[in-house]
């Protein structure tokens, strides 16, 4: 019972680890001593956060481009480099496309769900070799998916392909929890609601405080609500714990009321 949320020497992969949710969970795992690997797209700002972090514990920068196979397999091949094995694998990189429903374009529907879905699991079954290496009966190598509310309710804004990828992200971790649970490996999915990013920021310039007026919790999120959950997904804590969805939202999904 004494290190239920003791993380620390594990090795973890937090993709889109840069800014916002990434950056978020990779300081917690940093903080409470996880060897963590961070990935985006942009190498500057992958590198000045790695830089941050590293002022706290181990951070290290790997840029790629996921959105492409090659960058794929150069993410990959570079962590087999380093490392022997993978205890977590934080699917957060991600996107969204917001335009009328007259003139939304293939072209963007297509991106949104390439980057949101179609990466996430060729990266995760690229790893799987570096996952079952850490993985045991009782302590499971974890694989979590970052989704959003989005994937469980319905918003108001143009993101047409936004939150149905969520939702493929969603029933993508219970898929992968199902399979990978003879080679003690966990999947789960965290699906924030409101947080202050840059992915957020018009949002939260156009609807924020309605938002946060409809959040049972009356506020948005704050780093340590999220760096929470993915710590106690990470640890043996959660260790039973696979296939589900927590909502991080104040309550939106769960608790607020109707009429």
């Amino acid at each position: 019972m004494n290190n239920l949320f003791d993380v620390s020497g594990k090795v973890a992969l937090v993709t889109g680890g840069s800014r916002g949710i990434g950056e978020m969970i990779a300081e917690g795992y940093v903080t409470h001593g996880v060897k963590t690997y961070i990935s985006s797209r942009k190498a500057e700002a992958c590198d000045a956060t790695a830089a941050r972090l590293s002022e706290i514990g181990e951070c290290i920068s790997i840029p790629a481009d996921l959105s492409t196979s090659g960058g794929i397999t150069a993410l990959v091949e570079e962590i087999g480099r380093r490392e022997q094995r993978l205890d977590i694998l934080v699917n957060n990189a991600g996107a969204t496309w917001g335009e009328p429903i007259e003139s939304f374009p293939e072209h963007g529907w297509d991106k949104i769900m390439d980057i949101n879905v179609k990466s996430p699991f060729f990266l995760t079954r690229a790893l799987l070799p570096l996952l079952e290496k850490a993985a045991s009966a009782d302590d499971p190598a974890r694989i979590i998916m970052v989704g959003s509310i989005d994937g469980l309710n319905v918003n108001r804004l143009p993101t047409f392909s936004y939150g149905p990828s969520k939702a493929a992200v969603h029933h993508l971790a219970r898929t992968l929890a199902s399979h990978l649970a003879d080679r003690h490996i966990t999947a789960n999915a965290i699906a924030p609601g409101l947080f202050p990013s840059k992915m957020t920021e018009h949002v939260m310039k156009k609807m924020g405080r309605k938002i946060v007026k409809s959040t049972p919790l009356q506020r948005a999120g704050k780093p340590e609500d999220m760096a929470g959950v993915a710590l106690y997904l990470a640890a043996p804590a959660s260790s039973f714990v696979t296939g589900v969805v927590i909502p991080v939202d104040g309550g939106i999904t769960g608790a607020r009321a109707t009429l």
